[in-house]
């Protein structure tokens, strides 16, 4: 198993990378460099990364290992004279979220700009104005300027700018808590890295591949891309799911921090295949690895596209639980990261084509 400060450390640089969905460069580099010593990197034009791991020998059943590199975030739609950005959400947000925070605007020459994300002061709203309900349209972003030139010609910032919540992930070792940006899925991501490093220099009876999948925020079209690179037998897709112990009555949460992962029945658009999904939940519970199920009737992962492809390919979603989850900041632990890749683990060292083939 990965060292734990190692893990962390790989959580924390992966998140603190900037790129929401079609801006990922630079996840794909940090990923590239903390895979470097596992296989074969390949890169497809959708910006789909692929790390074929080094053991890969010829004949054997080929595991997918999918998560997606891409974070919500949002892009700049015009300047106006003021100075000031309207912008548009890339990916899901709650309007009253957005505002009061701070974000990076990447600009012409690569650099990061910072802004707040700013609204019409109350002292200058009408009472309508205070009871109406908040629009994005109503927001902007701010760098200081006084004028769109100013923004263009000193600040070199222009229209279809990415922008980043403005965050760098910390641990809470007294708590082994993580706050950061983007652990969905950049939790993920590192998850997959961290399954490949446990299983270096072990032989399996499978073959591996590591997706890291781009625009999952924008309708899971990477991994459209990516199952038709790939045309695996199995998959396991990691994400960083919505934590719902804070929001239902106990009795319904299914999705707890520090209870270790979560493997989902249905969602809006998989319901996971019942022989394999009990396979792992058997495992897990013969080995005391904490999982959790739920039951999901909304939201989706790049589940979706890969169980539909290559004429049909079993997969389960590990999540980890990720409190505020499409916020500035997410809350996981550890915990729950070690224990889906220990579930992750143990599966791929006993997954071979007779079990895969009674699924």
């Amino acid at each position: 198993m990965m060292k734990k400060e190692d893990l962390i450390r790989s959580i924390k640089r992966i998140s603190d990378a900037n790129g929401i969905s079609g801006f990922e460069d630079e996840v794909l580099a940090v990923i590239r460099d903390e895979g470097s010593s596992l296989g074969t990197f390949k890169e497809d034009r959708l910006r789909n990364l692929y790390l074929y791991r080094s053991e890969n020998k010829e004949g054997l059943p080929l595991v997918q290992l999918n998560a997606h590199t891409d974070e919500v975030g949002f892009m700049v739609k015009a300047i106006r004279p003021d100075g000031m950005l309207e912008f548009i959400p890339i990916g899901g947000w709650i309007p009253t979220n957005v505002p009061a925070h701070m974000v990076r605007i990447l600009n012409k020459d690569g650099e990061y700009v910072p802004a707040v994300v700013a609204s019409k002061p109350p002292h200058f709203m009408s009472e309508a104005e205070r009871n109406a309900p908040l629009d994005l349209s109503k927001l902007v972003l701010d760098v200081g300027a006084r004028s769109s030139e100013e923004v263009v010609k000193e600040y070199r910032i222009g229209i279809a700018a990415p922008v980043i919540p403005d965050v760098t992930c910390r641990y809470d070792a007294n708590h082994d808590l993580l706050i950061g940006k983007a652990f969905d899925c950049r939790i993920g991501c590192a998850s997959v890295l961290a399954t490949m490093k446990a299983l270096q220099g072990k032989t399996l009876p499978v073959n591996l591949v590591g997706d890291f999948s781009s625009q999952e925020e924008v309708g899971t079209r990477g991994s459209i891309v990516s199952t038709e690179q790939i045309g695996a037998d199995l998959a396991i897709v990691f994400e960083g799911c919505p934590a719902d112990d804070t929001v239902v009555p106990e009795y319904q949460a299914q999705t707890c921090l520090k209870k270790g992962p979560m493997l989902r029945h249905i969602d809006a658009r998989m319901i996971t295949n019942p022989r394999y999904q009990r396979y792992a939940l058997a495992l897990a519970e013969e080995l005391g690895i904490p999982v959790q199920e739920a039951v999901r009737g909304a939201g989706a992962t790049n589940g979706a596209p890969i169980h539909l492809s290559n004429g049909g390919v079993p997969s389960i979603v590990i999540g980890v639980p990720v409190r505020y989850a499409h916020t500035h900041y997410g809350i996981s632990s550890v915990f729950d990261v070690e224990a889906a890749v220990a579930l992750a683990s143990e599966l791929l060292q006993r997954l071979d084509e007779t079990v895969i083939r009674s699924f």
